[in-house]
């Protein structure tokens, strides 16, 4: 993909790369490692939820309500966060992305006894990446979920076909993009699982050290 410039640093193919790759890397990790729960795909976790629901089965209730409470409570707070740090001179977006990192090494350490706590702080971060970075070169867009993405990428697909304005070639491009990312990181994370098991996640967290680097200097 042809890299463009962009005003808005968080918004361009470097940075959405290497949070994408993240993204798909921590919902295999968390599958994988950590009990088959998803870090992200709360749709997932909701179907297993209730699941579990209709069998009566309470431990595996509780294993699907923690992270998608500390879902909503990431959204929550880095929404807040965000009109807090309006006038900080450090971009509240780069805070959010230092405090995902430091999250990740600490799951690093938490044994599989306590993958529920590793579950939410995983669930919690990615709601908090999810809400803070939304867009690429101005297109809604998720680092962490592709049913989004997929639907924009086709339905621009489909715009171009009916209009023949490049501008919807172009969207559609950069949505297939990102869901292509994304799936080589859970392939990512998939593979580095089996090799590294639990610290694994580390190199989630070198990915997004990648990403905060770009957005200081790039």
């Amino acid at each position: 993909m042809k890299l463009e410039k962009y005003e808005n640093l968080h918004e361009t193919f470097p940075v959405v790369l290497f949070l994408t790759l993240a993204g798909g890397f921590q919902d295999a990790y968390s599958y994988h490692m950590r009990g088959n729960v998803f870090a992200n795909a709360q749709t997932g976790n909701i179907v297993l939820l209730f699941k579990n629901i209709v069998d009566f089965n309470l431990s595996e209730m509780i294993k699907y309500l923690v992270p998608l409470f500390a879902f909503v409570l990431g959204v929550y707070i880095a929404s807040r966060y965000e009109d807090y740090h309006k006038l900080n001179k450090l971009k509240w977006r780069q805070i959010i992305l230092i405090f995902e990192i430091i999250f990740m090494i600490v799951v690093s350490f938490v044994p599989s006894s306590h993958n529920n706590i590793a579950n939410a702080i995983l669930s919690f971060v990615c709601a908090m990446q999810v809400y803070s970075f939304k867009k690429i070169y101005g297109l809604n867009f998720a680092t962490t979920m592709c049913i989004g993405n997929l639907r924009s990428a086709t339905e621009n697909l489909a715009k171009y076909h009916i209009t023949n304005d490049d501008k919807y070639l172009s969207a559609s491009k950069k949505y297939y993009a990102v869901i292509l990312i994304f799936g080589i990181g859970a392939g990512f994370g998939y593979y580095f699982s089996n090799i590294f098991g639990l610290n694994s996640i580390l190199i989630a967290a070198l990915s997004l050290c990648v990403a905060l680097f770009i957005m200081f200097f790039g």
